[in-house]
């Protein structure tokens, strides 16, 4: 079929004023149905200690799970570097967790490279954290709730802290405060 006839047999039906309708904006995460539970693998911070999930309970967390040697999360870096400037506290927390096998070795220069000022260093293991996280592509993002739940995820990167996205997280940190 020709596109002008296909055009045609749409405006025909109907259709043409939803084709002419600019695309809803999707939300940077797409949010699930209800909340998930979620494993927590051990991970530890740049000074060596150990960590989980319950750690970080009583804040909604954006989980990054990447690696220096991933391109993509590379690029994506300084716009959480920013969202945590912006929204981090109380409420939320920007946890990027590298899975790089070279450890802080690696990590730290690479944030001293790029100019990361507000994210703090968290390293786990590689095969242990895609596994327990159901991590199949770098970088992945998870959003967690308050109560340690998974709420929306991301497989690839995005502008964290684009308007978009961060309407969409001061939304679920303010439906997290209050307890829904």
């Amino acid at each position: 079929m020709r596109r002008r006839g296909f055009l045609g047999g749409a405006m025909a039906l109907g259709a043409g004023p939803a084709l002419a309708r600019p695309a809803m904006a999707e939300p940077v995460m797409p949010e699930h149905e209800a909340p998930r539970p979620l494993l927590s693998p051990a991970f530890k911070d740049d000074a060596g200690r150990a960590l989980t999930l319950s750690d970080f309970r009583g804040r909604t967390v954006l989980l990054n799970v990447w690696a220096t040697w991933c391109v993509p999360c590379r690029e994506e870096m300084p716009t959480l570097d920013r969202l945590e400037r912006r929204l981090g506290g109380p409420g939320f927390k920007v946890l990027a967790l590298s899975i790089d096998r070279a450890g802080v070795q690696a990590v730290r220069p690479f944030f001293a490279e790029i100019g990361i000022r507000n994210l703090d260093i968290y390293l786990a293991d590689q095969a242990r954290t895609m596994l327990a996280f159901g991590v199949i592509g770098l970088p992945t993002t998870i959003l967690i709730d308050p109560a340690g739940r998974e709420i929306a995820r991301r497989v690839g990167p995005a502008e964290w802290d684009s308007p978009a996205a961060v309407s969409q997280f001061e939304r679920l940190i303010a439906k997290g405060r209050s307890g829904q």
